[in-house]
């Protein structure tokens, strides 16, 4: 499928003899025209062209500056103008890639010197811009055709992360059947966790089958949004990849890179606010619920600790391997809950820093930048608090636990 963008977008290039970009609707890199030489490539590019092409995706801001013209809604070429300050150092001429109504992706064209004198105007248009649009026209049958697939995948996916044990064996078989021989092969469950849904998105008509194009051309064998799948409500998406062998997860990595900066990311939809999380690998579909349950008790592990993150692997996550399993209402230990009030959120941070070093104070002090005294004073406050000793072996492990736990969403 990927040499048929590329031909096409190859054609399109030849119309206009200046190199293009596909990109999906989410502003990911599909396939670029070929550019010339070094002196064609200083003249033509610029740094957001440049980092789309380098890092096959744009940034937030970029497709946020772009989208403020109206791209998402547009139905015909337009002409978008450079604005330095942003790093679009040349104006674009952007063909929208739709198919029966609905925008599925971008066909970008640097409106420099050579295309300066193009009508795009609807009474004498280019015959150039007709012959280029009926291409987009086929870009976007083909984007939307695997959008259906993939939407058909995910569904099936959804279904059996979500199926009452009494069906678990119909949905695997189910998805069993679509995949083909994927299914016995090494794979591998993503969660990406919070993940933004919206129904009423008005120009992604399957917002509630995330990234099913992406999935295509990726290596992720299905994709889904799950909803409920974290304690306060939200949904996490979930992301099937195809391994090469149980030892070797990068494809699953790359994909978590990629989902991570993806719109949908965060509760916000911003990158950086949500966090991935990797299960163990597993032959064949068998035991994908627990690979599920891991990875999600990951990508919540990877959300507290920062540190683990912004991708956590289940066998990295320590303590969050126990504590995850949890139920939320009974984490937090009532002894520890006066502690865990923001008016002594100083108090708590102390106690978790000088826990962390295995209650050795001279490395807690140092760590945190205060005297030990300071240290010592903070720590008598604790347990007036709590009720709790900090001489006592089971006392500490009950106080390091809960105040780890609290961090978990």
């Amino acid at each position: 499928m990927r040499g048929e963008y590329q031909q096409l977008v190859d054609e399109i290039s030849a119309v206009f003899g200046a190199p293009a970009t596909l990109e999906d609707r989410d502003f990911g890199l599909i396939a670029f025209g070929a550019h010339g030489g070094d002196d064609d490539l200083e003249v033509s590019m610029d740094p957001v062209r440049t980092r789309s092409i380098l890092q096959r995706r744009s940034t937030a801001a970029v497709r946020a500056w772009f989208e403020a013209f109206g791209i998402a809604r547009a139905q015909a070429p337009m002409r978008i103008p450079p604005d330095p300050a942003a790093g679009v150092f040349k104006g674009r001429i952007c063909l929208p890639v739709r198919h029966r109504g609905v925008v599925h992706g971008y066909v970008w064209l640097l409106d420099d010197e050579h295309l300066a004198g193009l009508d795009l105007g609807p009474a004498t248009p280019d015959p150039r811009v007709a012959q280029a649009m009926e291409t987009a026209a086929r870009i976007g049958a083909l984007l939307a055709a695997e959008a259906r697939a993939g939407a058909e995948l995910g569904e099936l996916l959804r279904d059996l992360l979500t199926a009452r044990p009494a069906g678990r064996d119909a949905a695997r078989l189910a998805l069993r059947d679509a995949l083909g021989p994927a299914a016995d092969g090494p794979l591998a469950l993503l969660a990406v966790a919070p993940w933004r849904t919206d129904a009423d998105d008005p120009h992604d008509a399957t917002s509630d089958r995330p990234g099913s194009a992406f999935a295509a051309r990726s290596g992720v064998a299905a994709l889904c949004a799950v909803p409920d799948s974290l304690p306060d409500g939200s949904a996490a998406l979930a992301a099937l990849v195809r391994l090469r062998a149980l030892s070797a997860p990068a494809p699953a990595r790359a994909a978590a890179d990629r989902l991570l900066h993806s719109p949908r990311a965060g509760a916000d939809g911003g990158p950086g606010l949500a966090a991935a999380g990797l299960g163990t690998p597993r032959k064949g579909l068998a035991e994908l619920t627990d690979a599920w349950s891991e990875a999600l008790a990951a990508a919540r592990a990877a959300a507290a600790e920062r540190r683990l993150g912004p991708l956590a692997e289940w066998a990295a996550i320590g303590p969050y391997r126990v504590l995850t399993g949890l139920p939320a209402d009974r984490a937090a230990d009532h002894a520890v809950r006066p502690l865990l009030e923001r008016s002594h959120a100083e108090l708590a941070r102390t106690t978790e820093l000088y826990l962390d070093c295995a209650g050795q104070a001279g490395r807690a002090a140092a760590a945190l930048g205060i005297h030990r005294q300071t240290l010592y004073y903070r720590l008598s406050r604790v347990e007036q608090l709590t009720g709790l000793d900090l001489d006592n072996g089971e006392d500490r492990l009950l106080l390091h636990m809960t105040l780890k736990a609290a961090r978990l969403r």
